[in-house]
């Protein structure tokens, strides 16, 4: 339950106005994939794609275009990362994976922008300009990431404890 209350605040946050890129939604993923099955992967998936559909036409006003797709498909990846978490979730893993997620959103969302928009030539020089032009937002894409990430799973261990799931695993094992 914790892993949809987690996904839903980020889905909130992001109506809010916030920093540009510091949001919790790569935490929120990597911690879904972690704890739930991955049967249920598809709904933080709809419910991200459904923010982004919202976002998009309503409060932004902008056309849907290829460059979202890519966006869901990094969603879905960074679901998969987190399923690599759920056996073996130690701090360096989890600070590596969300290492991955701010890396991998960075490449990709900015590889689509090139891609899809006008803003920069379609050549090597142009995809070149354009990750130069969004490194000041990977940084707060990096900030976020690893602060959320942390944040979460703490609350995700810190719960475990308190309701005694910690106990039950380690006398089954």
């Amino acid at each position: 339950m914790l892993a949809y209350l987690f996904v839903v605040a980020a889905i909130a946050l992001r109506f809010l106005p916030h920093p540009l890129s510091f949001t919790p939604v790569a935490a929120s993923l990597l911690f879904f994939g972690a704890r739930m099955p991955r049967k249920h992967a598809w709904i933080p998936l709809a419910m991200l794609a459904a923010s982004d559909v919202i976002l998009t036409k309503v409060m932004y006003g902008y056309p849907l275009t290829a460059d979202h797709v890519l966006t869901w498909a990094w969603y879905a990846a960074i679901l998969g990362l987190g399923s690599l978490l759920a056996n073996n979730g130690s701090a360096l893993r989890i600070a590596g994976a969300s290492l991955t997620a701010s890396i991998s959103f960075f490449v990709v969302s900015n590889f689509a922008v090139w891609m899809v928009w006008d803003m920069y030539p379609k050549t090597l020089s142009g995809l070149m300009t354009s990750y130069v032009a969004a490194v000041p937002y990977f940084r707060n894409t990096l900030a976020s990431d690893l602060l959320f990430t942390a944040v979460v799973f703490s609350i995700g261990i810190a719960v475990e404890a308190f309701s005694g799931k910690t106990a039950n695993r380690s006398a089954t094992a």
